[in-house]
């Protein structure tokens, strides 16, 4: 990139994206993904239900002392609140950057059925645009990364690293800050030697790719895995083995001049995922700022609270709140299970 004054304002951006004591909020969830959600609670899954959810989450009261940006999904970055407010606008009025989700999901590699590369590559220079008009100031993509018998296959983790850095340039110039999410999924039986020894594999190919396409990587955010067993393993870690594992990884492969990282929750539930990061943080300090980038993690307590209804609203965000609050001790290694009370 030759815009240094772009890449000045790129680099200032996901250093605030990684502030100490706060982390991201993943609200871009699928119509798919939120569905099912919703199926859990029996609400259904309409336009409006969608956005009077998004809503609480938003407009929950200090969310900006936790949390530093929003994921949003295409159907989200254009709601508006009850009254009429962009959520854009309710976001940056409590100091919350926006962002948005720009791949289109997963399909079966060709050659390769059991793995997957993501969609959405086409197009997406146009679509970069109108997200910058309406206000969004990052991006993520996905790449999913699938552990099983004889998988990955090294073609799968060029593919998925490849496309990974096209989207950060084409990010880049637009002006947006690339959320590279490279995830090695927990489904499987797995071992945590195996998730890091794959997560090594998969984010070694990640930086040889960013960088070749030019992608400054001071200018950008990762948000990848923790090394954690598979879900049907049946091996028994703690938070501090977890931490010890995804430290030992990151010193090997994460470049330094890299702000920081935004680990994503991947099926953890929500108190487990705290105690991992506060576990991993308290390895610190780092050269990099390590973050969160939670969904369910942040959002389960607060969904089943809100139920759909109006009355449930401020209840649901306490929740919220709560969970944002430990995420942030986490941050900073000061969580501990006294303070969950």
């Amino acid at each position: 990139m030759n815009n240094v004054s772009n890449l000045t304002e790129l680099e200032s951006i996901a250093k605030v994206m990684v502030a100490p004591g706060k982390g991201i909020l993943a609200a871009d969830e699928s119509l798919g993904t939120i569905e099912k959600r919703f199926v859990k609670i029996s609400v259904p899954s309409t336009e409006e239900n969608r956005r009077a959810y998004r809503e609480m989450l938003f407009t929950s009261p200090g969310i900006g002392e936790y949390i530093s940006g929003v994921i949003l999904f295409d159907e989200t970055i254009k709601q508006k609140t009850r009254d009429g407010v962009l959520f854009i606008k309710v976001l940056q009025n409590a100091g919350v950057i926006p962002g948005i989700k720009v791949d289109m999901g997963t399909k079966e590699m060709e050659g390769s059925p059991n793995e997957k590369v993501t969609k959405g590559l086409d197009g997406l220079d146009g679509r970069l645009q109108e997200y910058v008009r309406l206000g969004a100031k990052f991006a993520k993509w996905r790449a999913v990364i699938t552990i099983g018998d004889r998988l990955p296959t090294g073609a799968n983790i060029r593919q998925n690293a490849r496309d990974l850095a096209i989207y950060a340039l084409l990010c880049q110039k637009a002006g947006l800050v690339p959320m590279v999410e490279p995830e090695v999924l927990m489904d499987g039986a797995h071992t945590m030697e195996r998730c890091e020894e794959v997560s090594r594999q998969t984010l070694s190919a990640v930086f040889e790719e960013l960088k070749r396409a030019g992608v400054a990587i001071p200018g950008m955010i990762l948000k990848t895995n923790m090394v954690v067993p598979g879900t049907m393993s049946g091996q028994n870690v703690r938070a501090e083995d977890v931490a010890a594992a995804t430290v030992r990884l990151f010193k090997q492969v994460l470049p330094e001049e890299l702000p920081g990282q935004a680990f994503l929750s991947g099926g953890q539930s929500e108190v487990e995922a705290t105690e991992n990061l506060n576990a991993i943080n308290k390895e610190g300090p780092f050269q990099w700022k390590l973050s969160f980038s939670y969904g369910r993690a942040l959002q389960d307590s607060a969904l089943k609270t809100w139920g759909g209804k109006e009355e449930n609203v401020a209840a649901a965000q306490q929740k919220f709140l709560h969970r944002a609050r430990m995420n942030s001790l986490a941050t900073l290694g000061k969580y501990s299970g006294e303070v969950e009370v």
